[in-house]
């Protein structure tokens, strides 16, 4: 009896290894064809590149993956469409059943990023999406909807709070001005409030050794700020100096284009997903995919991880402020006027969705900037000039920072909590997300 006992426990103990082998191996297949795809994944993004410049944001995988010699005159989509729905299709036949946790997540994201590389050449070979559609298929983002008068009471408490004769975006304007940072001192300012967000970063996260960036200030440019990540842990970063930069500027664009926002989500994906797990498809930084609303999205709450506001307020009265040659004595009525044009910021978003779905002209659009966002005129229509190279990637900012910020705070990451929101953001930062995954 002992005897049979014994046969029955080798016979299932054989047959649980043999499961147990065959899942391995399975697994292992399943994860060996994802990484064969992320390599054409990859060569295919870098070649569409050539056609377009903005698509590639950041690439720091291997040198022989890049494509050599020039491209065609003409954009060949149906071979870039041809191969990238050939990728996803494997995709979307690959067995997640036995896939770890991470792999079902890269999988997840690995769908949603080449759906997005689809959208872009379509769109580069003439196809038109409404503002919705577009938001969806490129981000994974389903942009809400306001009526403009709902920010009509928010114009209305900014009134009251303004000096001066004229419309709100006038008296705005020149109200504000007493806090611009003079151009000779940019630097200065801007290298204080990067090191502070640097160090505030560093004291919750191991960055490599060799981690940096450079600063530069440039013109003629549609955005104000701009991270290029070399890899390595190393950033360009440029200022756009076109319009008068505000002191407030200093800490959010050292928030956003540093620490903890672009250049230390670029180290951590750099560092965790590509250097550990071999993810190479993390290797590039396609702009127009759903890895943008994260990037962008993080950047922006990143700002209040790193400076909560009456923390921000603090260091920035005591100590850029008088680095900029500014009186502080006003710097809390400002800051709360600020706190209420803040709240504007979904206005930009209906006003790129009619002016892009040529429900508006570009004058129009402008006009309304002036109205809802309070931009100054030359301002206004630098926006248009964002929205036409950019089109929805607008909805990433702040729709991007509302995700991001619902998803930190309802797992504990409160205000009150700020080690759990320190470590809630550097999990995000360094993992598989998109907007449909923080729901």
């Amino acid at each position: 009896m002992q005897t049979l006992k014994k046969t029955l426990l080798l016979i299932l103990f054989a047959a649980c290894w043999a499961c147990s082998s065959t899942q391995t191996e399975t697994t292992k297949a399943d994860v060996a064809t994802m990484d064969q795809l992320a390599e054409r994944y990859v060569k295919t993004l870098l070649k569409l590149g050539q056609y377009d410049s903005d698509i590639v944001d950041a690439y720091y995988g291997p040198e022989e993956w890049k494509p050599t010699g020039e491209p065609t005159d003409s954009l060949p989509a149906n071979e870039f469409l041809t191969e990238f729905k050939a990728i996803q299709q494997q995709l979307q036949a690959q067995d997640t059943t036995n896939l770890a946790t991470d792999e079902k997540r890269r999988l997840a994201m690995f769908k949603k990023q080449i759906i997005a590389a689809i959208t872009k050449v379509e769109m580069l070979q003439g196809k038109k999406y409404s503002f919705d559609q577009e938001a969806k298929l490129l981000y994974d983002a389903e942009p809400p909807h306001y009526e403009l008068s709902h920010f009509d009471s928010i114009l209305t408490a900014i009134d009251k709070q303004l000096p001066g004769k004229g419309s709100i975006a006038e008296r705005w304007d020149a109200y504000r001005a007493k806090f611009e940072i003079p151009k000779d001192k940019l630097k200065l300012v801007f290298d204080t409030a990067i090191a502070e967000a640097r160090n505030r970063t560093k004291a919750h996260y191991k960055l490599p050794e060799n981690e940096n960036f450079k600063l530069e200030f440039v013109t003629d440019k549609a955005w104000s700020g701009y991270n290029y990540y070399k890899g390595k842990g190393y950033s360009l970063i440029q200022i756009n100096t076109d319009f008068p930069i505000y002191i407030e500027r200093a800490v959010d664009l050292a928030a956003h284009e540093g620490y903890p926002g672009h250049h230390l989500f670029n180290v951590l994906l750099e560092q965790n997903l590509v250097d550990k797990k071999g993810w190479k498809e993390y290797s590039i930084y396609p702009l127009f995919s759903p890895q943008s609303l994260i990037a962008e999205g993080s950047a922006n709450y990143g700002i209040e991880v790193a400076f909560p506001d009456q923390d921000n307020l603090k260091f920035e009265k005591e100590v850029l402020f008088p680095l900029a040659g500014l009186d502080a004595s006003e710097a809390d009525r400002y800051y709360a006027i600020l706190a209420m044009i803040g709240q504007l910021d979904f206005a930009g978003n209906e006003i790129a969705r009619l002016y892009l779905d040529g429900k508006i002209n570009r004058e129009q659009a402008a006009d309304m900037l002036v109205k809802y966002n309070l931009y100054a005129k030359d301002k206004a229509l630098q926006r248009t000039r964002f929205m036409d190279k950019y089109r929805s990637y607008v909805i990433n900012y702040n729709l991007g920072k509302q995700l991001v910020r619902n998803y930190i705070e309802a797992n504990s990451g409160t205000d009150n909590n700020p080690a759990k929101r320190w470590q809630l953001f550097g999990e995000l930062l360094s993992n598989p997300n998109t907007a449909s995954m923080l729901k």
